[in-house]
């Protein structure tokens, strides 16, 4: 059920990184320059109270150095990259094993 559950989400995660992919590709091809549409700015789109909540949460923890290097780097990478790692995480994670073959059976 587990290994179900990921890999749905992650064929949903590919599809919506394609369908980001192909929105971009589209702004660029009618701009005449490259546009990325960046985390922050889908996340912003969907939920922007969450994001604002957020920062002040992980610099608490770790004092500041988890968030600038590391969250302003995700933040700043274009969606659909990130939308496309995940989906192929969760799709390694959720496959089927290997049969065995021969008599290496436990």
């Amino acid at each position: 059920m587990i290994r179900f559950f990921l890999r749905f989400i992650g064929l949903i995660c590919l599809a919506a990184g394609f369908i980001l992919l192909i929105y971009d590709g589209t702004k660029s091809i009618a701009g005449n320059k490259l546009f990325l549409t960046s985390v922050r700015s889908l996340w912003e789109l969907f939920n922007a109270g969450s994001l604002a909540r957020l920062e002040p949460v992980i610099r608490s923890y770790a004092g500041g150095y988890l968030w600038d290097p590391l969250m302003v780097g995700i933040l700043a990478a274009p969606s659909w990259s990130l939308l496309g790692l995940f989906g192929i995480l969760c799709l390694v994670l959720g496959r089927k094993k290997k049969p065995l073959i021969g008599y290496a059976r436990p």
